[in-house]
């Protein structure tokens, strides 16, 4: 499947390299949008010294973190949003019958490298708020655990998100809400929330496991909210569950899915 994933994925890659002015162009702009959320963060930070009790670098750790899970995500699987569109023009059916997954041919269909921009972004982020932060090398080794499981994580969200498309053909911003709306909502420590949304996005859909139970254990931070300590190391396990979720999901769509004009 990932030979198959890349082979598709370096197909639209050189159809976009066809064009270097217009790649180059997408490249900035994404920068630039992806910029913008960093930026509201520094005007926070520009009039106070602490945002829910953290300080300017551990929020940009927590951003950066989910930044690069979220947008290493948007760039080689968000396409999974247009099953809807794939449904209405019938290419849907194109897709079933060839002998490749067709999970794998939607994610990759009109893939577009210009994204990578916005996880140099993320990652410059995340850079810096460990540049400028003390903390402690023998907790380093959950930054890579966090954004792996946070992708598994926006992964299983937008494979939800399609196959709840099967149903609801019409509603592709339902489908957004879970997944640019689950990233908007990491950026922030969640601290700033309310605790019953708070336990809401830990025990039933678990976006705290994206940055921030694990980001406490490489913060030392304890939680506010009081939840116990070893759930700091849950995210793989709530990463696998939510995955696992999704998969059936998705085959049952599929299994639902009666060809175009069903």
């Amino acid at each position: 499947m990932v030979r198959t994933y890349l082979l598709l994925a370096w197909t639209w890659t050189r159809a976009a390299a066809a064009y270097p002015a217009s790649f180059a162009l997408l490249l900035v702009l994404g920068c630039a949008t992806a910029a913008l959320d960093l930026a509201a963060i520094l005007i926070v930070f520009a009039n106070t010294t602490s945002l829910g009790g953290f300080t300017r670098e551990e929020v940009l750790f927590l951003y950066g973190t989910a930044g690069i899970a979220f947008t290493l995500t948007d760039l080689l699987f968000s396409n999974l949003d247009r099953v809807s569109a794939h449904i209405r023009d019938g290419t849907l059916d194109t897709f079933l019958i060839r002998p490749v997954n067709a999970w794998i041919q939607i994610a990759t269909d009109r893939f577009v490298p210009a994204r990578i921009g916005r996880v140099l972004q993320a990652a410059a982020a995340l850079g810096y708020a460990l540049a400028a932060l003390d903390l402690d090398p023998r907790r380093l080794w959950m930054v890579p655990v966090m954004i792996l499981s946070g992708v598994v994580i926006f992964t299983s969200l937008w494979t939800l998100a399609a196959a709840l498309q099967f149903a609801l053909v019409d509603a592709p911003e339902v489908s957004n809400a879970f997944t640019y709306g689950s990233a908007q909502l990491a950026q922030y420590p969640f601290s700033v929330y309310g605790r019953e949304l708070v336990r809401g996005v830990t025990y039933v859909l678990p976006l705290a496991f994206i940055n921030w139970q694990p980001g406490l254990y490489a913060l030392g931070r304890d939680d506010p909210f009081g939840t116990p300590g070893f759930m700091r190391f849950l995210g793989p396990v709530a990463a696998l569950v939510l995955a696992l979720l999704a998969a059936l999901a998705w085959r049952q769509g599929l299994r639902r899915y009666r060809s175009t004009g069903s």
